[in-house]
């Protein structure tokens, strides 16, 4: 009696959230990127290499002008950002030296094409192969965050301050290096870095009225992380992690060590975090502040409750959608649009 008591009470306590999903776009090759249109149209890059441009209507129209992609694996045309003075980012994997590594460009949408193109960002070095380039694009006034993968085979180059592996970077929009970077004045480091030892981001999203950077990363089997990026942290990997190897073995010394900055959350069995937004649309008012991370592994999107800097609940949505969620973003109209991961990918509008 007391267990039915208690249950019944659960059910009153939580509120019964009715959600409608409608589709805006069908029929997208493996979407990444996902940028709105002051006009009301959608840009949706997808990985293999093309970039879209959605009308209000739904019509599309392929936009021309973009650059040699390494195209394999998880590499292609990846994220998008767009600045209010017109400026499109855009985040791919560029070919070169015998590999490929992230690379970040600007450019100004002209009716259907790319054009005033600036090269703002080239990961060094290049690698062999197509796992972990990151990358997610967080522009806030003055800077443009970059999240960097470890490219997989050289994992252990997340800890040194030499490379890109594993790193995230801080430039001025215009590609220049802040003067106030934490590695400006270190011999021997790359002053665009604001952070080490990461894996493979592939969210990151400014959190409202704190600028706070935040970002996950996949961990390896098990150990998906979500942190609040702090200039100069470590954040361990593969020094320390929650996962364990591809079908088993011990990575690192373990959890933690002395140094390394521990995560806000973690996702053991892996989830495959993929997407990243905190939500402050009228829409879902109770919702408000609350950070959203998409699942591919997970097929489902998570929303994390915070106090304070801390996350102290989470709660999986969509869980019969039963699609790979790529991609998370609050609208100008305060709903949250999802973009699908697949050859028939989707882009979706999530309202009360």
């Amino acid at each position: 009696m007391l267990r039915l008591f208690a249950l019944l009470l659960v059910c009153l306590v939580l509120p019964v959230r009715a959600l409608t999903l409608t589709p805006v776009a069908g029929e997208l090759r493996h979407p990444w990127g996902l940028a709105f249109l002051p006009d009301g149209g959608y840009l949706v890059s997808e990985r293999p290499g093309r970039l879209l441009r959605i009308d209000a209507g739904g019509n599309r129209h392929v936009v021309s002008g973009l650059p040699p992609l390494a195209a394999t694996g998880q590499g292609g045309l990846l994220d998008l950002a767009l600045d209010g003075d017109g400026w499109l980012y855009l985040s791919y994997s560029e070919p070169g030296d015998g590999g490929a590594g992230t690379a970040v460009a600007r450019a100004r949408l002209q009716k259907e094409a790319l054009v005033d193109w600036q090269l703002l960002f080239r990961q060094e070095p290049k690698v062999v192969g197509g796992a972990h380039f990151g990358s997610r694009l967080v522009l806030t006034d003055d800077h443009l965050f970059i999240t960097l993968g470890d490219r997989y085979s050289e994992r252990e180059r997340a800890q040194t301050l030499d490379n890109h592996l594993g790193k995230t970077v801080r430039l001025h929009k215009d590609g220049r290096v802040p003067a106030d970077n934490p590695f400006v004045k270190t011999p021997g480091a790359l002053p665009e870095i604001w952070s080490l030892g990461h894996r493979n981001m592939q969210g990151a999203a400014l959190r409202p009225g704190s600028q706070q950077f935040w970002a996950h990363e996949h961990g390896p089997q098990g150990g998906d992380e979500v942190n609040l990026i702090l200039p100069g942290h470590n954040y361990g990997w593969p020094r320390v992690t929650f996962g364990e190897e591809y079908g088993g073995g011990k990575i690192g010394v373990g959890q933690s060590a002395p140094g390394m900055t521990a995560p806000r959350w973690i996702w053991v069995p892996s989830i495959a975090p993929s997407g990243m937004a905190f939500y402050q649309g009228n829409l879902f008012r109770e919702w408000q502040g609350d950070l959203f991370v998409g699942a591919l592994r997970g097929q489902a999107l998570l929303r994390l409750h915070l106090d304070g800097d801390k996350i102290v609940s989470a709660e999986r949505l969509l869980t019969d959608l039963g699609e790979r969620i790529r991609t998370v973003k609050e609208g100008p109209d305060g709903a949250l649009y999802l973009l699908t991961d697949s050859g028939q990918g989707r882009l979706l509008k999530l309202t009360p």
